[in-house]
């Protein structure tokens, strides 16, 4: 039985070739590739190349894709492969029915007969009917070879045209509403393209499943696409995607822009990895897709509004798909321009510069989601770091998802910063701050924080806000906020073990000159007290001033009992300040 090409495209997607081989034989990453000796024959140095869709032995000439290892390895049949890959992946084989034969064979017609459509648009195109049509392509600055590299036509005025034609084919009316070309309009029968400049669609394998026509003119709409069929699905594919999966494995950039012309001409403009989806916002489909061929696709956005909109949606659909192995890039483009006008006024030179910029998705996601200046009010602050966390609680990787949050609050507390107007009020004290001092303090601090964990959702802010040395104390910092959110449970055994395995110093947590408060046996109250009274010193008494009066402005404004907290938790740090009470001199019993 000849099984549907799409459940064989879903069971090779769901069948990642490295895992597949890597049980078997071992296999390290090479770039975007990895690398092994052959398991088909002896050979001491590894020719071995496995990639995401086949493999190839540059030995013995090995070759083939999910099926062909098993066949090979296992001595299987290619239904045996398919039965055994599919039920590792959870599909079902469909059955040898008449229907399925039936569709299959359908399918097989629908190509033929959008490839006779395709051939007809390019003829028509270069004929006298269309050469309004390719004036218009000429005038988009298209060349010969790239307008015949992407197939593009005229479909002519429409009124059953193509369907005359291609009836000397062989090609019957049911088969052209089926393909997508015609409308059954109770029962009457109209072309879906006419008087447009043609755009064939084809999958990521180079088959020919639908089109898109641009209307010339002012008429509505401007672009149209085919309707979903048998052999075409909107929210799976992307245009260009075929030519640029070569492109991209020659090394250039997976570009995700935004219509037709944008990857027609970023591609003569010698950008070959450039991709659109078909009208709508970017699926969670398509960015499978993406993924599939570059670890870090580069989606490019206007500078407008829209533009904005576009980016902050596409991030909000990327987020439950991100793992350590696959993310995004952010490009914005200049104001008032698209990749096809930006090539043609500035040349190549102007969209690298463009791809130059792009910003990592974690970096770029704070801006997305805070969408400009950070709020003055405690409010709006409030509601702009719950959106902050949510977004980066929506990856399901939990390694991840902490070093987002770790990033994206990190950020936050930065950009919450008020301008260095230190206040001295004329009764204040000169406070030693030297480098040593400073670091034992941050020591202490941190100590306090690894033995008294159930601490560190009061004082998680504060502790972030604090400027740390750079050096081990830094990290440890860092590494304590990032283990907070993913922590099962706040227990100190547990968090400095989590330190240690992970490479920090936690030579903090043992010296023998720690204050009562940074000790195990301390009480809550006493290690909370000693956090504050350290924070202090580190923080400085201008800052620590402007702490206060915001909280206390906070305070007034909600009359929260958090925000009363704060305020009594800085006016004893600040009154610990002034009177030089640091607690790192206390002496334990």
């Amino acid at each position: 039985m000849a099984l549907p090409p799409t459940f064989l495209d879903e069971l090779r997607l769901r069948t990642p070739l490295p895992g597949l081989i890597g049980r078997r034989t071992r296999l390290t990453k090479a770039g975007r590739q990895w690398k092994g000796c052959c398991p088909f024959h002896n050979e001491k140095s590894p020719s071995f190349h496995v990639y995401d869709e086949h493999f190839h032995c540059f030995g013995c000439g090995a070759h083939g894709d999910a099926f062909a290892y098993v066949m090979r390895a296992e001595g299987a049949s290619f239904m045996e492969a398919v039965e055994r890959l599919a039920a590792e992946a959870g599909l079902e084989v469909p059955k040898p029915t008449p229907q399925a034969r039936a569709r299959e064979q359908r399918a097989k017609d629908l190509h033929g007969v959008l490839e006779a459509a395709q051939a007809s648009f390019a003829r028509r195109l270069h004929a006298a009917e269309g050469a309004a049509a390719l004036a218009y392509l000429k005038g988009r600055g298209l060349s010969d070879e790239t307008i015949a590299r992407f197939g593009l036509g005229w479909s002519g005025a429409g009124r059953g045209a193509l369907l005359a034609e291609l009836r000397e084919e062989g090609i019957e009316a049911r088969q052209m509403v089926e393909s997508g070309l015609m409308q059954d309009r109770e029962g009457r029968l109209t072309d879906l393209f006419f008087n447009r400049v043609m755009f064939p669609i084809r999958d990521r394998r180079g088959r020919l499943v639908s089109f898109g026509g641009r209307i010339l003119g002012d008429g509505q709409p401007k672009y149209v696409n085919g309707p979903e069929t048998p052999v075409f699905s909107k929210r799976r594919n992307l245009y260009g995607l075929d030519l640029a999966r070569e492109a991209v494995f020659r090394g250039a950039p997976l570009l995700v822009v935004e219509g037709y012309m944008d990857v027609i001409a970023l591609h003569q403009g010698g950008f070959a990895g450039a991709v659109a989806p078909l009208g709508t916002a970017l699926t969670a489909e398509q960015m499978a897709e993406l993924w599939r061929v570059s670890a870090e696709p580069v989606l490019c956005f206007d500078g407008d509004a829209a533009g904005r909109r576009a980016a902050a949606k596409a991030a909000e659909t990327a987020l439950p798909l991100l793992t350590p192995a696959a993310s995004l890039r952010f490009a914005t483009l200049p104001a008032g321009e698209d990749p096809d006008t930006l090539v043609r006024r500035g040349g190549s030179r102007a969209m690298q510069a463009v791809l130059d910029a792009a910003q990592p998705m974690g970096e770029a996601l704070f801006g997305l989601v805070a969408n400009g200046p950070i709020p003055a009010s405690p409010e709006g602050r409030a509601l702009l770091r719950n959106r902050l966390v949510a977004a980066a609680g929506a990856i399901p990787d939990k390694s991840l998802a902490a070093e987002y949050r770790r990033a994206l609050l990190d950020r936050f507390f930065a950009a919450s910063k008020r301008p260095d107007r230190r206040i001295t009020p004329r009764h204040a004290r000169p406070v030693p701050d030297g480098a040593t001092a400073r670091q034992a303090r941050a020591g202490i601090l941190l100590a306090i924080c690894a033995r008294h964990p159930h601490l560190l959702p009061e004082v998680e802010e504060p502790l972030a806000l604090l400027d740390f040395p750079e050096g081990p104390l830094r990290a440890a910092r860092d590494a304590i906020l990032a283990w907070l959110p993913a922590a099962p449970r706040l227990d100190s055994e547990g968090l400095i073990a989590h330190l240690a395995e992970s490479g920090i110093s936690v030579d903090f947590v043992r010296k023998p000159e720690l204050p009562p408060g940074a000790r195990p046996g301390a009480t809550p109250a006493e290690a909370l007290e000693a956090f504050w009274q350290i924070f202090g010193f580190l923080r400085g008494e201008g800052e620590l001033v402007e702490d206060l009066q915001a909280a206390a402005a906070a305070l007034t404004e909600t009359a929260d009992e958090g925000a009363q907290t704060r305020v009594i938790r800085l006016a004893v740090a600040l009154d610990a300040l002034r009177r030089g009470e640091s607690g790192e001199d206390e002496e334990g019993g």
